[in-house]
């Protein structure tokens, strides 16, 4: 762990001796369309949702890098819990941007869980008391059905009435939840559509989507270099990758699970991990994920050495952090593909946990802030010395 506190190391360790707990539920999470509450219950007892609540509200505040370790140890045992876990444990993180009296409120039982949803698909109207309403549905927001909190994006008036992107923190009790999430991929995720029919919040749970992504919110005590201060997509990027990645571990280990006794069929292989061809498959394999971790732990320093001096990456170094992330997503996504066509028919088998791990990557690697091909754009015209054409950075 980069970390010297006992406290998120013994998360780690929890996590660890849960793995085949974990990788166990995972027909039933796919089956019900929601990961199974012992899941939920099993990680909030390990101090998984204490993570990213500041210590001084009784949580442990560990740093990006431990995040994306144990994230990414969930992932890697059971494919939709890791899903959701990255999305609580990095969303439970942005209300420590909010002000100290929208801090106080959704820290204060020292754990929580909070899904969240980018896209402004709902709209924020100004009261007489000076709160707001809030209305809109929010589709894909993962983890809705066992959060606390909701982070969602709304439009609010300005004063010339132009409507400017905005963030409220409000309830998930206070939202309706469609049953609407069926899929074939991620399908454990539980990521349904929530609505918000004039929901009250109050002022100080709304703040501008562009101060969060440009780290320029005030009105809390917790600013400056705190080590925790990160750049909004930066970090987002760096929890979203760690998912990926403990994905094709936990894919490359069931692979090697299903080798002994396995031969070719129709070949003179009675014993698979004897062919050649096998074993350069599993090698590319391994060497793009390990290539892929090592990519990641560059810009984990850069993000944790910004958040240590209390400033913010610049914009090249912001459309960096989309590319290189999305690039290690994609050799964890080929990784998994590589060992996919090596397992053989039966690996189509719904009793084959493998092919749930390689459904479940090739559907979520579709995720439009960890997309491929648009994180490539981004980082080449930043690169070429262009605007990089986005304020998501």
């Amino acid at each position: 762990m980069s970390t010297t506190d006992s406290a998120v190391a013994a998360v780690f360790d929890e996590v660890t001796a849960l793995a085949a707990t974990l990788r166990a539920t995972g027909p039933e999470a796919e089956e019900r369309r929601w990961i199974p509450d012992e899941n939920i219950e099993l990680l909030d007892k390990a101090g998984v949702f204490r993570l990213s609540v500041p210590r001084r509200f009784g949580g442990l505040e560990a740093p990006v890098a431990d995040l994306t370790r144990i994230v990414s140890e969930i992932a890697r045992a059971e494919t939709a819990t890791g899903w959701v876990s990255m999305i609580w444990a990095s969303s439970a993180w942005v209300p420590s941007l909010f002000p100290d009296a929208a801090q106080e409120e959704v820290y204060a039982g020292g754990s929580v869980r909070v899904s969240t949803g980018f896209t402004p698909s709902g709209t924020l109207a100004p009261t007489e008391d000076g709160a707001y309403t809030l209305s809109g549905s929010w589709g894909w927001i993962s983890g809705c059905r066992g959060a606390d909190w909701a982070l969602l994006a709304a439009l609010l008036p300005g004063p010339d009435g132009t409507p400017a992107p905005s963030a409220a923190l409000v309830r998930v009790s206070e939202l309706s939840i469609a049953d609407d999430w069926h899929a074939s991929a991620g399908a454990g995720t539980g990521s349904s559509t929530v609505t918000a029919d004039a929901v009250r919040v109050p002022a100080h749970r709304v703040i501008s989507l562009l101060d969060v992504l440009a780290g320029s919110t005030g009105d809390r005590s917790n600013t400056g270099a705190t080590g925790r201060n990160y750049a909004f997509i930066p970090f987002f990027m760096a929890l979203g990758a760690s998912a990926y990645l403990g994905l094709a571990r936990g894919a490359y280990e069931l692979f090697l699970d299903r080798l002994p006794g396995r031969g070719i069929t129709y070949t003179s292989w009675t014993d698979q991990s004897q062919s050649p061809v096998t074993q350069v498959q599993v090698a590319q394999a391994e060497n793009k994920i390990a290539a892929a971790e090592a990519l990641q732990e560059a810009w984990l320093r850069e993000l944790q050495r910004h958040a240590d001096a209390g400033t913010l990456p610049s914009v090249e170094e912001r459309a960096a952090a989309r590319g290189r992330a999305a690039f290690a997503i994609e050799l964890a996504n080929q990784a998994v593909d590589e060992l996919f066509e090596a397992a053989g028919a039966s690996v189509i088998m719904r009793d084959v946990a493998f092919q749930r791990f390689h459904r479940d990557m090739r559907g979520l690697a579709l995720h439009a802030l960890f997309a491929y091909r648009t994180n490539q754009e981004v980082h080449g015209r930043s690169l070429l010395g262009l605007a990089p054409d986005t304020l998501f950075l």
